[in-house]
C-alpha cells in the first residue's frame, strides 16, 4: 500500500483512482490510513463483508486477503493487487505500465 501511495501520481497522470477495501471498521482503517500516510480512500466492508465475498477474497475465518484495486477512468477494474505486492516498490510501475497498455488498445 506505501508503494502505491509512492506512485500516487502515476496513478492520477492516468486518470486512475486507487482504493483499498477492508474487513476492518471505519476506525481501524483510520488509523491505519493516518500512519501510513495514504492519501487514497480505505473502504469498510465490516457490516457484511458482501463486497469482499462479491469480489472472492474473503477467508473463510471472516476475514479478507489484502487486495489493492485499481479503477481505470472508465470505472472498470484495471488492476487488482493482491498481498505483499501492495508493498513492493514495483508495484505502482507494473500497475502503471498495465493501464497505459489497456488504454492503447481501447483506442485502437
Amino acid at each position: 500500500m506505501t508503494a502505491y501511495q509512492a506512485g500516487i501520481a502515476k496513478f492520477e497522470g492516468n486518470d486512475t483512482k486507487v482504493f483499498g477495501i477492508s474487513a476492518d471498521n471505519i476506525p481501524s482503517l483510520k488509523v491505519f490510513s493516518e500512519q501510513l500516510k495514504l492519501s487514497y480512500p480505505l473502504l469498510s466492508d465490516f457490516k457484511d463483508r458482501s463486497t469482499l465475498k462479491a469480489y472472492g477474497v474473503l477467508r473463510p475465518d471472516g476475514m479478507a486477503n489484502r487486495v489493492t484495486y485499481v479503477v481505470d477512468k472508465n470505472g472498470k477494474i484495471a488492476f487488482v493487487d493482491i498481498g505483499n505486492t501492495a508493498i513492493d516498490p514495483t508495484a505502482t510501475d507494473a500497475a502503471c505500465s498495465r493501464l497505459a497498455h489497456r488504454a492503447a488498445t481501447q483506442t485502437k
